[in-house]
């Protein structure tokens, strides 16, 4: 009965992980803030936001650079439609679709740590034409950005 008991709650344990997982690798998860959280040390917003949506590498390193999205879901969304299709950067045999205006955006530098959550950002507001790749759900991944 014990083991029964304990094979369950390892069972719960890790269902939970992969819904964590799964949740976490969306596009508006990692990078659509909208409207902005509002931080009261603005310079402090990036170490606030890769802290709470738990950003970092799969090594569990912190990332170099991280892109926040300040624009509603709806507009991100519609991006797939968009006429505006132009080969990915990272992606050869991929295109990306550009959105037809510039979004504001926070991007976050590192600047200091290596292993996350040890990871101090920079913050720097911007705005850009957003790239992103789509499947047949809908935004699948953030690309980049070009001023």
């Amino acid at each position: 009965m014990v083991i029964m008991v304990i094979i369950f709650l390892v069972l719960l344990f890790w269902e939970n992980q992969v819904n964590n997982e799964v949740m976490i690798s969306t596009l508006e998860h990692l990078h659509v803030d909208y409207p902005q959280e509002g931080v009261p040390v603005p310079a402090r917003y990036c170490n606030h936001m890769i802290i709470q949506r738990i950003i970092r590498e799969p090594d569990h390193t912190c990332k170099k650079e991280h892109v926040f999205i300040h624009e509603r879901p709806r507009k991100i969304n519609g991006l797939c439609t968009s006429p505006k299709k132009v080969a990915c950067q990272n992606l050869s045999a991929t295109f990306c679709f550009q959105s037809e205006t510039k979004f504001k955006m926070t991007v976050c530098q590192l600047i200091e740590g290596t292993r996350y959550p040890a990871c101090s950002y920079r913050y720097f507001p911007t705005e850009g034409f957003v790239l992103i790749t789509c499947d047949e759900l809908g935004p699948e991944s953030f690309q980049g950005y070009v001023k």
